[in-house]
């Protein structure tokens, strides 16, 4: 039986969902876990992302109705997010660590659907693998879904500019922005959990200790993937991605 392109990719994003369900999962995670952020912490980055929200869905409608064709990319950008930021590896310092994903949908679609996608990403991880939390929604949204975005797309655009090569560009620019992530939410576990001694400083400085060891090389490894991974886009979905204009329609 033959598949259309279409088919095929429902098919292997259907796939990846159901894989990354069937992994054995443990409740210490990258992002900040149920309950660990004080009640004012909660509160305060839930009200912090509303903007931002906001900015996520006049973009997203935007996509959706000026460009039907790209669905399907859309569709894959957010299985991406989901599989690879369930994989939770262990790190070193006794915790687990992740990648996030929003790389790929930062550089095709921009930060505005990307924080959609990961907040959905989060809510369903955090109901259904017990990874992250509902408290704790607004920080992890914060860190994985706009910050590291925001300067994955900004690095993009800029290398870009300067004519860097496409795929080199898109491996600096996703690795920082996975790194970013993390240093955020360093920044935000130091805030909630300053140390006796040294305050706030010596609190970020442990977190990114211990963040550093595997999220440096995960991050380049999720840029090679999402790198991978635009290539494949280039080879079997290039009129979707003409139509966000990513590429050039290939005459045949």
């Amino acid at each position: 039986m033959k598949f259309n392109k279409i088919e095929k990719a429902i098919l292997c994003a259907s796939i990846m969902f159901a894989a990354s369900l069937a992994l054995p999962m443990t409740a210490g995670a990258m992002h900040i876990m149920e309950g660990y952020l004080p009640v004012a912490h909660s509160i305060l980055w839930s009200v912090v992302i509303i903007p931002f929200l906001v900015f996520g869905i006049i973009r997203l409608r935007r996509v959706v109705a000026e460009h039907r064709r790209s669905l399907i990319l859309l569709a894959m950008a957010g299985a991406f997010v989901f599989v690879i930021s369930s994989l939770k590896i262990p790190s070193v310092t006794g915790s687990c660590s992740h990648m996030t994903g929003t790389g790929l949908s930062a550089i095709l679609f921009g930060v505005g659907p990307t924080i959609i996608l990961g907040m959905i990403v989060l809510v369903f991880q955090a109901i259904l693998l017990a990874h992250g939390g509902l408290t704790t929604l607004g920080a992890n949204t914060f860190s994985m879904a706009i910050a590291g975005p925001f300067l994955t797309l900004i690095l993009y655009k800029a290398g870009k500019a300067l004519k860097l090569n496409k795929m080199a560009n898109v491996l600096i620019a996703v690795t920082l922005g996975s790194l970013l992530t993390y240093v955020v939410t360093a920044i935000q576990l130091a805030i909630a959990h300053p140390s006796e001694v040294g305050g706030v400083g010596a609190s970020l400085v442990s977190f990114l200790v211990v963040f550093a060891p595997t999220q440096i090389p995960l991050s380049v490894v999720e840029a090679l993937l999402t790198v991978l991974v635009i290539i494949a886009m280039e080879k079997f979905a290039s009129r979707e991605l003409a139509d966000i204009s990513f590429t050039e329609v290939k005459q045949p």
